[in-house]
């Protein structure tokens, strides 16, 4: 990769994974409605009222959707940049 091409992928990336972080956001919040037992908020691990199992879950479920939401997002980053200058971003 070029140094003029790793300039401008670059910030490219970071926007993304800004996005990606967000959309991972919103996507939980989704999931927890349907697994949650009908909380809109996942439990904050700090409130001692909540079952160390649903602590747990929430955590996993949430890890899950995150790694993959930004495995996804920089996935789609790398293909378009692929696509606009023909050259990997790695």
């Amino acid at each position: 990769m070029s140094a003029v091409s790793k300039a401008f992928y670059t910030p490219l990336s970071l926007a993304t994974s800004v996005l990606g972080g967000i959309a991972a956001g919103a996507v939980f919040k989704q999931v927890w409605k349907h697994v949650g037992d009908n909380d809109v908020e996942a439990p904050d691990p700090k409130d001692l009222t909540r079952s160390v199992q649903e602590v747990l879950i929430a955590a996993a479920v949430h890890g899950a959707v995150f790694g993959i939401v930004k495995a996804a997002i920089d996935r789609a980053g790398a293909t378009g940049y692929r696509a606009l200058t023909h050259e990997n971003p790695t």
